[in-house]
């Protein structure tokens, strides 16, 4: 497995190696012990797969409260996304800021997201299919995110013209200062 950098050192590609022939080609997707020799040694507890009919269907932002955070390995099954992360810990030297990469299913990377980073993705094929293990379990009482639009992000999402689908939900997520109180801190940088 090869491991990429972003441009926000704590987000990370991984790109598993492909062995192929004339039939196909195989991949080991998880492997614990590789993970953990690339610096990503999580207890992953639970596996979520998401399926979204239409293209630009907008999942996100989100992530969970203290005490119930959870890292997240993200992966395209099928299809295509332009996935983000943004750094919510306060006092980080990239807090506000954010990653966006494409991931597919062709490409077959995945996109390890820290605590501390709200996550969401827009589909940019029907049928996409995302799957994301997580290291915590999903709690509704902690379920929390920010607004994909706020302008101080700046995220530059490839939507149409006629705007993303979008949960209601997602589209009453406060913006990234209204945030309170304030979930995250920076603690140095983390594996």
């Amino acid at each position: 497995m090869e491991l990429i950098a972003t441009a926000i050192p704590e987000v990370r590609l991984v790109r598993p190696v492909r062995h192929g022939d004339a039939r196909g080609w195989f991949c080991e997707l998880w492997n614990r012990r590789r993970f953990a020799e690339l610096g990503l040694d999580r207890d992953f507890v639970q596996d979520n797969l998401a399926r979204s009919a239409q293209a630009f269907t907008l999942r996100g932002l989100h992530f969970q409260w203290p005490p119930a955070v959870q890292n997240k390995l993200v992966r395209v099954l099928r299809g295509r996304v332009f996935d983000v992360a943004v750094d919510l810990r306060r006092g980080s030297p990239t807090f506000g800021r954010h990653v966006a990469v494409e991931l597919s299913a062709e490409d077959g990377a995945w996109l390890y997201v820290p605590a501390g980073f709200a996550h969401g993705y827009l589909t940019l094929e029907d049928g996409s299919e995302v799957l994301y293990k997580v290291d915590a379990f999903y709690d509704p009482e902690r379920d929390g995110g920010i607004a994909f639009d706020d302008p101080e992000l700046a995220i530059p999402w490839p939507l149409p013209v006629e705007g993303p689908i979008v949960s209601e939900r997602d589209r009453r997520l406060p913006r990234l200062h209204a945030l309170d109180p304030w979930p995250f801190r920076y603690e140095g940088a983390v594996s």
